[in-house]
């Protein structure tokens, strides 16, 4: 019986986003950018992966990266769906501000993130993975605390 009610009204994923969520799932679990997301992301020491605000999240302690996002006033829209959300070495930013790819997303971009659209690639394979792995580097090494961050460094990974 506590089980039906706490079901209520909640939808549930499947495959490894199993569970109630209070928020509509907003990507496809099999999406191949997102999979090669996930593979950078998870390649850093002890990053893990759950589902917030119906989008993939990257994290340690604390998030690093999303997988999708939107800007202010294009809620609900799907535009920037194919994207990473990420804190950027604030002295890149405003040479990060000058590429048309990026955008300042809804609800993080007053606390400085940044998201990369992929989109403009036009494929999987035209995304440059090297400057997006640079990118998460940078974010990773921002939120992750210092003893990741070092372990990070011990294994020679740096961007």
């Amino acid at each position: 019986m506590r089980t039906r009610r706490l079901r209520r009204g909640l939808r549930e994923l499947t495959g490894p986003y199993a569970g109630p969520v209070s928020h509509p799932r907003r990507f496809d679990p099999d999406d191949p950018y997102l999979e090669r997301l996930r593979r950078l992301c998870l390649a850093l020491p002890e990053a893990a992966e759950k589902v917030a605000h119906g989008r993939p999240t990257f994290h340690t302690v604390k998030v690093f990266a999303y997988y999708g996002g939107s800007v202010k006033g294009d809620h609900g829209s799907d535009r920037y769906g194919c994207s990473v959300l990420f804190v950027p070495d604030p002295d890149e930013r405003p040479a990060l501000l000058d590429d048309e790819r990026v955008f300042e997303p809804a609800y993080l971009g007053p606390s400085g993130w940044l998201g990369l659209d992929f989109r403009p690639a036009g494929s999987v394979e035209a995304v440059d993975w090297a400057e997006v792995g640079e990118l998460l580097d940078a974010s990773y090494r921002l939120t992750a605390p210092k003893r990741l961050v070092a372990a990070l460094d011990a294994r020679g990974d740096r961007g």
